[in-house]
């Protein structure tokens, strides 16, 4: 590919949620100090939703990462399952015994047993849900009665549901009235801000090992931001294509033109194309006061 043509170690742009590339936007370091001080009060259940390609899993990832050995993590990353099916895979990240024919009942009965012996050991288990709007709402109820496991001090199980705004929706219905209530926290990630993005840029070559000058000039910077709309994704995407095109014609610069035709290579950055008001012009009529706005 490119990385030897602009002396990369690695290629900066990938889609696939990397923690090594991890940027500290203010969106997203909010939230991770959200979900680490929730967890230290020993809340329940815990709530990050954003739209798509804000990066809601590799948060995810950065959040369990950042868990010091006194916290027992699960992680599930498609958890549309059916109750039993979800429970089964919560007793497999804890690696607890569960006979496989074992129903509902007697896996509830099993999983209470390994978090109180948990917390015996002074741990403290947290299981993280990606993709939590796919989840059925009767396997939302199975979790919420799973949390009413609790000691006098603390609870035994701590959840935390990521994913997109649909979720918000789900949570709206009567037979999950019981579960929004017991979400202490949550954050909404949001895009980058203009200012942080061409920093975002800076930050993923610098990681894969760019050290000359700049490889990106101020007017692409200004195009990825605007076709993007500062969606993580979108930029990886866009950036990666300028990347590729300016590595065809063999330059070591990108340039405007460069993340034009990526755009147009990329549908769903079209989608943010911005409005463009080339001029307008009022035509008052001079026998009355009666004019209109006339778009050129």
């Amino acid at each position: 590919m490119y990385k030897t043509h602009f002396g990369l170690r690695e290629m900066p742009f990938g889609i696939t949620p990397d923690t090594s590339f991890a940027y500290a936007s203010r969106t997203h370091q909010e939230a991770l100090n959200t979900l680490l001080v929730a967890v230290k009060n020993g809340e329940g259940f815990l709530k990050i939703t954003g739209e798509v390609g804000t990066g809601k899993t590799l948060l995810c990832r950065r959040f369990l990462a950042t868990l010091d050995p006194s916290h027992v993590s699960a992680y599930i990353p498609n958890p549309y399952l059916e109750p039993r099916t979800l429970l089964f895979a919560l007793a497999f990240e804890l690696r607890l015994a569960v006979p496989r024919d074992a129903d509902q009942h007697i896996l509830l009965k099993e999983l209470s047993r390994g978090l109180l012996n948990f917390a015996r050991q002074g741990k403290t288990v947290v299981l993280c849900l990606d993709e939590a709007q796919a989840m059925p709402v009767e396997t939302l109820e199975a979790l919420r009665l799973l949390t009413n496991l609790e000691t006098e001090k603390r609870k035994l199980l701590q959840v935390v549901l990521f994913g997109q705004p649909e979720l918000d929706h789900k949570l709206e219905g009567d037979s999950v009235r019981q579960l929004k209530q017991r979400i202490t926290f949550q954050h909404r990630l949001t895009a980058l801000q203009p200012d942080e993005v061409e920093e975002y840029v800076a930050h993923r070559l610098r990681v894969a090992g760019y050290r000359g000058e700049r490889l990106f000039s101020r007017a692409a910077v200004r195009r990825v931001r605007r076709w993007s709309g500062g969606v993580p994704r979108l930029i990886n995407v866009i950036a990666h294509k300028a990347l590729l095109l300016a590595f065809s014609e063999g330059v070591q610069v990108v340039r405007p033109e460069h993340v034009r035709h990526a755009v147009a290579d990329t549908p769903a950055a079209r989608q943010h194309e911005p409005w463009r008001w080339f001029g307008f012009a009022l035509v008052v009529l001079s026998a009355g006061s009666l004019g209109w706005l006339v778009l050129l």
